[in-house]
This record gives C-alpha cells, sequence and structure tokens, in this order.
C-alpha cells in the first residue's frame, strides 16, 4: 500500500500563484511517477501533469503547459505542483496520484484525498 498526502490548496485571485505538495509514503516498481489530476464539478477528471521519479520524465495537460510546473524532490519523497497565473477555470479538486508515467487516471492505483483550489476574479 502506498498512501498519499496533499496539502496546498486554497483560495486565490485570478493571476495568483499557489503550490500543491503530495508525499508519499513510500516508493514501489509500480509507482514509478507521480501524477496530478483535477476534477471540477459536474466535469469529468482531468489530466494536469507527471513526472517520474528516477529519470523525471515530465507531461503536462495542455490547458496548463506554461503556466504550471511539476517538480519533485526524491529524498523526501515529495512531488510538488506550483501553478502560476492560474484562472477561474482551473477551479477544481486537485488529486496527486501514484502508478506509472501516464495521462490514464484509471492507470494510477493510489490516490490522495484531494485538495480543493477555487480561482476567483
Amino acid at each position: 500500500q502506498v498512501q498519499l498526502a496533499e496539502s496546498g490548496g486554497g483560495l486565490v485571485q485570478a493571476g495568483g500563484s499557489l503550490r500543491l505538495s503530495c508525499t508519499a509514503s513510500r516508493r514501489t516498481v509500480t509507482t514509478a511517477a507521480m501524477g496530478w489530476f483535477r476534477q471540477a464539478p459536474g466535469k469529468e477528471r482531468e489530466f494536469v501533469a507527471s513526472m517520474s521519479w528516477n529519470d523525471g520524465r515530465i507531461a503536462y495537460g495542455d490547458s496548463v503547459k506554461g503556466r504550471f510546473t511539476i517538480s519533485r524532490d526524491n529524498t523526501k519523497n515529495t512531488m510538488y505542483l506550483q501553478m502560476n497565473s492560474l484562472k477561474p477555470e482551473d477551479t477544481a479538486v486537485y488529486y496527486c496520484a501514484a502508478g506509472p508515467f501516464a495521462s490514464d487516471s484509471m492507470l494510477h492505483a493510489y490516490w490522495g484525498q484531494g485538495t480543493q483550489v477555487t480561482v476567483s476574479l
């Protein structure tokens, strides 16, 4: 089992920034990467970003490219999502997930509890 603990959500004005953190209790062969996903009310879960632990491969969803940055601290088993130039449409519950380096949420076996990000006008 892998437990994920998220932090860092909140309320911010449009154009502002937030940083999310997700710490994994351990890493395994099947959790080679950590991804961030988000889900807004009435919408499907959306891929945000993913990063592999060992080689640092990175992928971003189209809607966040150029604004969000994923990074890692292997010594702390922690991934970060720096979100800049936030827009109201970024409002959602953000989840971190451990699994393969992939954008498909169905491939991720372990999920954090979710943290609310609200961007106001």
